[in-house]
């Protein structure tokens, strides 16, 4: 019974095991940036990222249809070149960097659409939306294998810099200009993860795995190695959970994976064991603040 509940659709469909491995390696990737947007106060900016590669992957549709290259090479163009003019406007201008990505992201969501839908069909336009986890081929899961190997390994050698200009940006431009390469390789590891994501999860969810397991292992663990392993424990077991509940209940594989991430996230805010509910609701000892 247990074994026909939570093995055998992975052992019986390649497609299902496709889906497990991509959506698990993704998780392995995204969890760390995941977690420094988060420290870094940039939550939202993944947001705004993950819908500014939406033009870049519809022009790429509208030139050679659902190519995973021409999509992918569209997708990191319209990325790398939002996250660059953002940045812009905000030295040479008075608006914030999170206010120009919005307007960036708010033209791009509305410009991508317009183009799949001025070309495309309505699955066509769900498709690059909401990605399709269930399709991933050998080209999508090596894409997503190379975006990991990518991020860890530039992860590893910016490391020092990203962790101190997230705590004291002031202090590191003191004593080092590491931090402004260091921010960008960042910013482009982001966009990477992203349009690695959108191959599964599609534009509007491929942030979803990125920052629901993050956010939830700030809960669980204190120091940054800690959260970035909590996060992606809860990245891998939202992959296969959402997987068998959208195979078993006939629901839609991506949603139900962010879904799952969404509850695992509702269940650290309750019991967590770094400022759960339930424990700021225990007694605590005589004298302790």
């Amino acid at each position: 019974m247990l074994y026909a509940l939570l093995i055998a659709p992975f052992t019986e469909f390649d497609f299902m095991r496709r889906a497990l491995v991509g959506a698990s390696v993704l998780a392995l990737s995204a969890a760390p940036i995941g977690v420094f947007l988060m420290l870094r106060r940039m939550s939202l900016v993944g947001d705004a990222m993950a819908h500014a590669i939406l033009p870049g992957a519809a022009l790429g549709y509208l030139v050679a249809g659902l190519s995973l290259g021409a999509m992918t090479l569209g997708g990191l163009i319209a990325g790398f070149a939002v996250a660059l003019l953002a940045g812009l406007i905000a030295r040479i201008t008075r608006l914030r960097e999170d206010a120009s990505l919005a307007a960036f992201y708010l033209m791009s969501l509305a410009l991508g659409v317009t183009l799949i839908s001025a070309r495309g069909s309505n699955i066509d336009l769900l498709h690059v939306l909401f990605g399709s986890v269930l399709a991933l081929d050998d080209q999508a899961l090596i894409l997503i294998g190379g975006v990991a190997t990518v991020t860890l390994v530039t992860l590893a050698i910016i490391i020092r810099p990203l962790v101190m200009e997230s705590i004291d940006p002031v202090f590191l431009r003191s004593v080092s200009r590491a931090g402004a390469p260091a921010h960008l390789a960042f910013l482009a590891l982001a966009v990477l993860n992203l349009v690695g994501g959108f191959q599964a999860l599609g534009t509007l969810l491929a942030v979803g795995l990125m920052m629901l397991p993050a956010i939830a292992a700030r809960f669980w663990a204190r120091t940054l190695t800690g959260m970035i392993a909590v996060a992606t424990l809860i990245g891998i077991v939202a992959t296969y959970a959402g997987l068998l509940l959208s195979y078993h209940l006939g629901l839609a594989s991506g949603p139900t994976i962010i879904l799952v991430a969404g509850v695992l996230y509702l269940l650290s805010i309750i019991a967590g064991t770094q400022g759960g509910l339930l424990l700021a609701l225990l007694p605590r000892k005589h004298l302790e603040a």
